[in-house]
């Protein structure tokens, strides 16, 4: 290669940028793949993905899903990774759920899942954490994140944060929770699974 020229082009090697350095016993993983909770809002399960465009370049998606139903019942779109974006889903999540008991938020080891302010949010609920390197420990949110884009976002030329909002918006809101079936929901959606729990409970 050398005689003729060529030089071999330097990759950077792929670069873990939200990861929390402390990895020690505190960060367990109290799920423990155990997806089929029995009733709504005893797990739920959150993450980021990112979204690529044209205009504003990366902006991600905070969401939250209930684990009984598949639901997701808040999420957040940023053009930054600010830890107060995660912190104001979870507080959608809260509210929409007026939830009283304790319950399981499964979330991976990222930063914004094991700073201070996610702990003082979540004070009271079970934090439970995939381990590291390990994306099947949240595979159900990990899955609705591939949906979202496969079924939707990566079918159109995405131009702004403003234009994916929407996109998000009306796949979330007016198909994903209310209209696509779901096996693990006896083939019917996201609302209609707890629809029936709420009406047989």
């Amino acid at each position: 290669m050398k005689e003729l020229g060529i030089r071999a082009c330097w990759v950077r090697p792929y670069t873990i940028t939200t990861l929390n350095s402390d990895f020690n016993s505190r960060l367990t993983n109290v799920l423990d793949r155990n997806f089929n909770p029995e009733r709504p809002n005893e797990v739920w399960c959150t993450d980021i993905t990112y979204i690529w465009t044209i205009a504003d370049g990366f902006v991600y998606l905070t969401s939250i899903m209930d684990l009984y139903s598949r639901k997701i019942i808040a999420w957040t779109l940023s053009k930054t990774l600010e830890v107060e974006e995660v912190l104001k889903c979870v507080e959608i999540a809260k509210q929409r759920r007026e939830i009283k008991d304790p319950l399981i938020i499964h979330s991976d080891r990222g930063i914004h899942f094991t700073c201070r302010k996610y702990s003082e949010l979540t004070n009271g609920m079970k934090r439970s954490y995939s381990e590291k390197g390990v994306p099947y420990d949240n595979a159900c949110i990990e899955s609705f994140h591939s949906l979202i884009k496969k079924e939707w976002l990566n079918r159109k030329v995405i131009l702004d944060y403003d234009h994916v909002y929407d996109l998000c918006f009306e796949y979330i809101e007016t198909f994903y929770n209310t209209a696509r079936i779901h096996s693990h929901c006896d083939y019917m959606s996201p609302k209609q699974y707890e629809d029936l729990w709420n009406k047989v409970n």
